[in-house]
């Protein structure tokens, strides 16, 4: 699909979002990225937002099978230049390519009031280091502190150290409150099934 609309173009791809992460911090020169929802290692939109904090003001398109209102607008409130439908015909998926190439948004539902709760969560997300929202979107998966840091590399007090400053930065007092802030972010299980 996307040879047709750019004959020119180079295409990385990636299996996971930590391989995702790595061809970010790769290859900066980026013109668009294309995150399928199902790639593994995304749980709502974490995968997204790891994406986009590598790639920087690289347009995002997101890649999916759930199109629900609530979904795409959240998507939209973060910051995605589009989100196409998987089962969209590959002529539809063709045609929004090259809109949003040519700096067209492209979305599958008429724009709503985008909600507040995602910018908000996004907002409070942005004053995490990398370090601390990779803990944080670990959290979220349900891992405990040493799954984390052993998955990181790292010691569970690093990981403890992450989550104070964090739960601090987003003026939230434990774990619990912290998975209730990012939760407009998180929201929709189905995203990253599908």
């Amino acid at each position: 699909m996307a040879r047709s609309v750019a004959p020119s173009i180079v295409i990385d791809t990636a299996g996971t979002v930590i391989e995702a992460e790595a061809l970010a911090r790769l290859h900066r020169s980026y013109r668009l990225a294309i995150l399928d929802s199902a790639l593994p290692g995304s749980f709502g939109f974490s995968g997204f937002l790891q994406i986009q904090r590598q790639l920087g003001p690289v347009p995002i398109v997101i890649l999916s099978a759930s199109a629900g209102l609530e979904t795409v607008e959240t998507a939209r409130a973060l910051g995605a230049v589009g989100y196409f439908l998987k089962t969209w015909p590959v002529d539809e998926l063709t045609a929004a390519l090259r809109r949003v190439l040519e700096g067209i948004a492209v979305f599958p539902l008429p724009g709503a009031v985008a909600d507040g709760r995602a910018q908000d969560a996004q907002r409070d997300l942005r004053k995490l280091s990398d370090a601390q929202l990779r803990v944080l979107l670990a959290l979220a998966d349900g891992r405990s502190n040493k799954q984390i840091a052993g998955d990181l590399g790292v010691t569970e007090a690093t990981i403890k150290a992450h989550l104070s400053a964090s739960f601090r930065k987003l003026g939230v007092q434990n774990r619990a409150q912290a998975l209730l802030a990012m939760q407009p972010l998180l929201h929709d299980r189905n995203l990253s099934a599908g």
